[in-house]
């Protein structure tokens, strides 16, 4: 019988994922003798039998992978056979020179934690820190890599007998699962109250009976703390926006299940799936009547809500206890009327708090008792937010559940560390032919964050054993990021690269889906600087690699008081009225505005001007009487497809734009200045715009000889603009790319300096 042996270098997410058990059982399963090892590139396998074994070892590796487990790549190398009779796990190597293995985000509890979590005759029932390798904590517990128990914060905790045995038993799914822990050995819950003792009594059953009382408890997970209220109960909604200042931008709920949401939205296909991943995300789902009806201050005048499913074991014993602590898990499948607010907790603008010690006192304001435990968090991560469009996954928000998981390129490069944007910062490193964009940290507006944008570089860059040999950054010289860019590339001695903001978001589109080849691109988005010194942001580019030309843009339009501009769409309405030649118009339409007169004869003067698409979206929220002055970023323009979407589509009425070289979408605003329904103005606004889009963007394809638009910016978050664009783009044979797995806004911007980075070293090596 012929006998054979390879390597096995299998590369991707598989540590921490039960991926060396798996491959054991596999083995054994197939008469294999040899040994499989974590380390620097992986996992490596030495397996040795017959050749119909080992392509039965290849293919299955694939096929039957773990839950977890992500493979990117598997390279065999053929060896000469050796004596071992017995198939063997080694302990971790970290050897390899370069390394290439990753780390798993955190996952939901699965369903066989669960089963033990509700089990009254378990060791581990009710204990509210249950995982295995299939579940649990990954990413915010790990301090560095290879992946074992002493390189997290789970070393405080060592393991009972008990669990011991699990931990060293390949047949056991605990086999090496870092967080394994029982209520003998593990972390434990405390509730603090108002006054700083701990709560006697079972921590969970106090915690409940504090939200329905209508109080505010901040609640600790595994990126940091929520602040938690019942989301039924309107005074407690309205006492947690009063303490955190955020007076209207939406909140999101957590529910049991997706049964739970049924009489407040409307499913469209995929939206449960989506919802009930591992990853568990914050989804947008469309609003029912009834959602405004019961939950009147968690998404006002929005169309979507924002919904999660539990996903640690603390969150499911909320819910089972609000149940009465019912055995199994058939209570999962029925609706549950509990409904959380789960919000990010941190004092206004700064860092998501993960310490204990900085709960207690810079919570303490904000949430009546604090819910915590003694596992440290290492890394900060907010909660992703996702939601459907055309059937497919879009993210808004990139964080746990699916950070540090790479996006794979088309190709390897040198590595290269991109620091982001001013707003919605996240970074991104590239490493051979993956892209890997950390969490969500925040707009760089405040030394907290600053400093944890800097924490997070070291982190990354550790966990991915990178040395960047280029920093991008964005073209404006006084964001921290740039400042930071230009620090560190002179502490490596490698290039700092600007990339023109505009630029950028379209390369991130153009990363992900692996293209390289000439575009158009149209960028529409807030505000960017551009390189003539001017604010851009609705922007016709034809992008190729580190190449970028602006071929047009939309009418400029006047920016009176800058920065509040932006926050203030009555003065954009007014910039509006002005460029119709009707500034006599604006101090009696806003005569509610004390600044109004003023407004007017410094329009009049002249001011600075922008081609930003979001402050004509702006402009359109002003004139319709929408929103006058904005409480969040972005406000306005959600409001107004909100109302456009509860109204109902309306053809474009014609005459309403002139696209040239560039685009003037002042004819559709001087139609809105004097409508007086404002859904049906903001369903026209939407119907003219799409058209005048498709149209101007057509034209430039033709002239160029192209037939790809890749699309980029803030302003793609726009279900209506985006669905309508794509079958825009379509009706005139135009293929649309869009952003899938990075935010299309600012918090995908690092993936789209990195890209444009990597195209800069290769010229430069070409030179």
């Amino acid at each position: 019988m012929t006998v054979e042996r390879q390597r096995l270098v299998v590369r991707g997410v598989v540590q921490g994922v039960g991926f060396r058990p798996f491959v054991y059982r596999l083995a054994t399963e197939l008469g294999l003798s040899g040994w499989v090892r974590n380390d620097a590139l992986g996992v490596t396998i030495e397996a040795q039998g017959t050749p119909v074994a080992l392509s039965a070892l290849s293919a299955r590796l694939r096929a039957d992978k773990p839950p977890l487990a992500r493979i990117d790549s598997i390279e065999t190398t053929a060896l000469p056979p050796q004596a071992d009779a017995l198939f063997a796990i080694r302990l971790n190597h970290s050897g390899a020179a370069a390394g290439t293995a990753a780390i798993g985000p955190d996952s939901a509890t699965c369903p066989a934690c669960l089963a033990e979590l509700f089990d009254p005759g378990n060791r581990r029932y009710r204990y509210p820190f249950i995982n295995c390798t299939d579940c649990g904590p990954r990413y915010t517990l790990v301090r560095h890599l290879p992946y074992e128990r002493s390189g997290t914060s789970m070393a405080a905790f060592p393991l009972c007998e008990r669990c011991q045995a699990e931990y060293e038993d390949p047949l056991h799914r605990r086999f090496h699962a870092e967080p394994n822990a029982c209520p003998d050995c593990g972390p434990r819950l405390t509730l603090i109250g108002a006054d700083g003792a701990a709560v006697p009594g079972d921590a969970i059953a106090a915690t409940l009976a504090l939200l329905r009382q209508g109080r505010i408890v901040a609640i600790k997970g595994l990126g940091g703390f929520h602040l938690a209220c019942d989301a039924n109960h309107p005074e407690a909604v309205a006492r947690l926006r009063a303490r955190k200042d955020r007076e209207a931008k939406p909140l999101a709920v957590m529910v049991a299940n997706s049964a739970s949401l049924d009489a407040w939205v409307d499913w469209q296909p995929g939206d449960a799936d989506l919802l009930g991943q591992p990853a568990r995300p914050i989804v947008l789902l469309q609003k029912r009547p009834a959602a405004e009806r019961d939950l009147p201050g968690i998404a006002p005048g929005l169309a979507w809500l924002g919904a999660m499913l539990p996903y640690t074991p603390l969150h499911y014993l909320l819910f089972h206890e609000a149940a009465g602590r019912p055995s199994g898990l058939d209570w999962l499948a029925a609706p549950q009327p509990l409904a959380l607010v789960m919000t990010s907790a941190n004092p206004h603008g700064e860092p998501l708090v993960i310490d204990n010690d900085a709960a207690r006192t810079e919570l303490a304001g904000l949430a009546d008792a604090i819910l915590l435990h003694d596992r440290a968090i290492v890394t900060r991560c907010d909660d992703s937010v996702l939601r459907q469009e055309a059937g497919r996954a879009q993210f808004l928000r990139r964080g746990r559940g699916y950070t540090p998981l790479g996006i794979p390129l088309s190709r390897s490069g040198p590595a290269v560390l991109a620091m982001g944007g001013f707003y919605k910062n996240a970074l991104c490193a590239m490493r051979g032919d993956q892209a890997f964009l950390s969490q969500h940290i925040g707009d760089l507006d405040r030394v907290a964050v600053c400093l944890a944008q800097e924490g997070t570089v070291s982190h990354l860059l550790h966990l991915l054993q990178l040395t960047p040999q280029a920093v991008a950054h964005d073209l404006h010289p006084d964001f921290h990021g740039t400042r930071l860019a230009q620090r560190l590339a002179d502490e490596w001695r490698v290039p700092a690269i600007a990339v023109q903001h505009h630029h950028a978001h379209i390369a991130a589109v153009l990363a992900e889906h692996g293209v390289d080849r000439p575009v158009l691109g149209l960028a529409l988005d807030g505000v960017g600087l551009g390189d003539d010194g001017q604010a851009w942001g609705g922007e016709l580019l034809l992008v190729d690699g580190a190449r970028c030309r602006r071929l047009g843009h939309l009418r400029s339009i006047g920016l009176p008081g800058g920065d509040r501009a932006a926050r203030e769409p009555w003065r954009m309405a007014s910039a509006a009225l002005a460029l119709m030649g009707r500034g006599d118009d604006i101090a009696p339409r806003f005569a509610a505005e004390s600044g109004a007169p003023q407004l007017a004869q410094m329009l009049a003067r002249g001011v600075a001007h922008t081609t930003s698409m979001g402050r004509w979206f702006d402009a359109a929220a002003g004139l319709l009487g929408v929103a006058a002055r904005m409480r969040y970023e972005g406000q306005a323009a959600m409001l107004l497809e909100g109302l456009a979407a509860r109204h109902g589509p309306v053809p474009a009425e014609p005459g309403l734009y002139h696209a040239g070289a560039d685009l003037d979408l002042l004819p559709l605003l001087a139609r809105l200045a004097d409508e007086t329904d404002a859904g049906y103005g903001a369903a026209l606004f939407h119907a003219v715009l799409i058209e005048a889009l498709a149209d101007w963007t057509a034209t430039a394809a033709c002239a160029h000889g192209l037939d790809l638009v890749a699309c980029g910016g803030g302003c793609w978050l726009n279900a209506l603009l985006s669905q309508g664009l794509a079958r825009a783009f379509e009706a005139r044979g135009l293929r649309m790319l869009t952003a899938r797995q990075a935010p299309p806004g600012d918090g995908g911007l690092a993936l789209g300096q990195a890209w444009v980075a990597r195209h800069v070293l290769d010229q430069s090596g070409r030179a």
